[in-house]
Order: structure tokens, then C-alpha cells, then sequence
């Protein structure tokens, strides 16, 4: 599906993958290929005190770069999402597919399933006041599929070298949505 199937299929400086870059040689299956790939991997590792420094590094990397975007995505989508119309009206194209897939209270789950585009929680948030089990099921398995979060993977993609800007994240995210939300809701029915 587009964006995604319109992108080329090269690595990062530019070269094409082998054709057959994922194929499990003859004579392997799957897991002993696996097996054959990680321990030369393993065998790479110097010492047990690089790798944890290594570890410690990324950790430490993600959790400064990643945690100021997370917490400032996130309490902008908030104080957004409580005290003003935005997601409720973005919202407002999915009331006419909620309502054919029959789920109630179609009017405030629409606005959370937009407001899954800036953080993974907010959709709780906003889904406490509902009253019908049913929705609020619908809601937090939505939450949990769609993601992309741009205070999460999101911004994680937009800092990479991966060529994907927020257009393309939003396009993906909308078709992430519109797939899956039959599938819940078919759930759904049969729980509830």
C-alpha cells in the first residue's frame, strides 16, 4: 500500500539489497540459519564489559533523546485533546464508519481515534468517560494497533536516516486504522 510501496528498496548509502538478502540457505532451516547467524554475530563481541557499555550507551542515548520528545508530544496532545475541538473534529470522518461497524457511542470514540496519532495513551484518557464497554474495548485495541505515535515511533522515524516525513507517518497511520478497526470491532461484537 502507498506511501510505503512507493518507496525504493535501497539501503541507506544507496545500494540495492541482494536478491536473495533474506533467503535461508539449502541445507538450514530457518532456526538453524538463525542459530548460524547469531553465533557469528556472538563471536564478534570482544568482551562481556563492551557489550554492556554498548547497552548502557543506547540506553542512556535513547532515554535523553527520546524521553523530552515523548513528554513534550505528549502533554501538548493532552492539553490539545482536553480543552480544545481539534480531535473532534478530525474525528468527525470516522462517525459514519464507526456507526456501519456498529460500535455505540460513535461520536466520542471518533475523536480518540485521531488523537492516537500524537501519543498511545491519550485514547484512555479520553475513552474514561465512556460509558459502553463495548467502545471503550474498541478503544484502547485501537490505541494499541496503530503504532505510530508521534510521540513515540514516530518521532523515532522522523530522527532517522529512514526517508519518511510526517505526511507519509499520518497516511500510514489512517490506513493502519481503517484496516484494523473492522477487525475489533468484529471482535468486539463477538466478546460483547
Amino acid at each position: 500500500l502507498p506511501p510505503l510501496s512507493l518507496k525504493k528498496d535501497r539501503y541507506i548509502d544507496g545500494s540495492k539489497p541482494a536478491e536473495d538478502v533474506d533467503a535461508v540457505p539449502e541445507g538450514h532451516t530457518t532456526f538453524s540459519w538463525g542459530m548460524d547467524l547469531a553465533l557469528k554475530r556472538a563471536a564478534e563481541v570482544k568482551s562481556v564489559q563492551s557489550v554492556f557499555k554498548e547497552g548502557v550507551h543506547n540506553a542512556i542515548d535513547m532515554v535523553f533523546g527520546v524521553l523530552p520528545v515523548v513528554m513534550g508530544l505528549g502533554t501538548v496532545a493532552l492539553v490539545i485533546a482536553e480543552y480544545t475541538s481539534v480531535f473532534e473534529i478530525l474525528g468527525q470522518p470516522f462517525i459514519p464508519y464507526l456507526e456501519l461497524l456498529q460500535i455505540p457511542e460513535a461520536v466520542q470514540a471518533s475523536q480518540t481515534i485521531v488523537v492516537g496519532f500524537a501519543d498511545m495513551f491519550i485514547p484512555a484518557i479520553l475513552a474514561a468517560s465512556i460509558d459502553n464497554e463495548m467502545t471503550r474495548f474498541v478503544i484502547a485495541a485501537m490505541s494499541v494497533t496503530q503504532l505510530i505515535y508521534m510521540s513515540e515511533v514516530g518521532a523515532l522515524l522522523l530522527g532517522s536516516k529512514i526517508p519518511v516525513n510526517i505526511v507519509e507517518l499520518f497516511v500510514i497511520f489512517i490506513l493502519r486504522t481503517l484496516i484494523t478497526l473492522p477487525v475489533i470491532a468484529g471482535v468486539a461484537h463477538l466478546i460483547f
